[in-house]
């Protein structure tokens, strides 16, 4: 089939404004005037007039998704609680998800091994993402992600980022991608990694040699894209992610807090100390465990049940996997699933 003609970029004053309003239903002309707005922002990005005109008059506003959006936890009541981690490690970190990672562990070394050869990440890991994320490729989400995305955007909560990954996802139409493959989450993300589109773009890969990056039904290729945003996000070769720690009674952790802020989620260091050596929490009597980390490495501390409860020493890795989802559950999930999957 020859290539349909590209889409000249318009320019700014082409496209709609946007009300500087937040969440709500505030668009003028309600949700039928917005699609000309989201059509006028993928033509200003290229995408081709025919991918505009399969998709932008046939979007609907999903009001599911910006009930779940509106519906998620934010402790609004008490933004200085800090919930224990234990039941959702005992949530997430499951004797079936342990098992089926180890199985799929074994039966996808070879190509793992290959990945972790190139990008250096540690393999176990990124089969807890896989875990994680989807089950393992079992639940990857139903939403039509251009109907999701939009909605989202026309509510206008985080207006700009949904109408980017808008555009994004109509970029992947132009690319080949078919429209019935871009299902995902309510929020937007789709494949075995869950990944938003702008993602998808620029950090997908081929880790089978085939030639396609196929993140939806291609386990090394999925497992290859997640090393690759590894990667990109910083990840340092041969270093594990933590370790569990002993912290001595009577310790003074005013004395090792940090006044580090995550640009992206706010209060997600909050619970972790400053930066110190190995060396040095060990003369602070804060001693690993079971495996450790080299002593120069450096380590942030947490404790994410509380004084007297396991306690764990960070490394930068950790804080990579933050980057996948900003969340210390989720991360120390990640974490401890990826050590279960690799005792093995």
């Amino acid at each position: 089939m020859a290539p349909l003609p590209e889409a000249q970029p318009r320019p700014a004053s082409a496209i709609p404004a946007t009300p500087t309003a937040s969440a709500g239903f505030g668009y003028p002309g309600g949700f039928a005037a917005y699609r000309n707005r989201l059509g006028a922002l993928a033509r200003s990005a290229g995408v081709r007039e025919a991918t505009i005109q399969a998709v932008v008059p046939t979007l609907q506003l999903n009001s599911r998704v910006i009930q779940l959006d509106r519906g998620q936890p934010g402790q609004v009541g008490n933004p200085n609680s800090t919930p224990p981690f234990a039941p959702y490690r005992r949530e997430h970190v499951t004797a079936d998800l342990i098992s089926r990672g180890q199985a799929r562990y074994s039966a996808l070394w070879p190509q793992l091994s290959r990945i972790q050869t190139r990008y250096g990440v540690e393999p176990q890991v990124l089969m807890a993402i896989f875990g994680h994320e989807t089950s393992y490729g079992r639940v990857t989400g139903g939403f039509d992600l251009l109907q999701s995305l939009a909605s989202l955007a026309y509510d206008g909560r985080r207006r700009g980022f949904f109408e980017d990954e808008f555009v994004a996802a109509m970029r992947l139409l132009d690319q080949g991608v078919a429209r019935d493959r871009l299902k995902g989450s309510w929020a937007g993300a789709t494949g075995y990694p869950q990944f938003m589109p702008t993602i998808v773009q620029r950090l997908r890969v081929d880790g089978d040699g085939d030639g396609y990056a196929n993140i939806w039904t291609n386990e090394a290729d999925a497992l290859a894209s997640i090393a690759n945003y590894f990667r990109d996000a910083g990840w340092k070769p041969n270093v594990h992610w933590g370790v569990a720690a002993r912290v001595p009674a009577g310790f003074n952790r005013s004395a090792v807090a940090t006044r580090l802020k995550s640009p992206r989620c706010e209060r997600v260091y909050a619970r972790h100390s400053r930066w110190m050596t190995m060396r040095e929490w060990r003369a602070l009597g804060v001693v690993p465990t079971g495996r450790t980390l080299p002593d120069s490495e450096m380590a942030s501390l947490i404790e994410p049940d509380g004084p007297g409860s396991t306690a764990y020493l960070l490394s930068q890795n950790y804080r990579v996997i933050l980057d996948y989802n900003c969340s210390n559950f989720y991360a120390l999930s990640v974490g401890l699933l990826a050590d279960a999957i690799a005792r093995g």
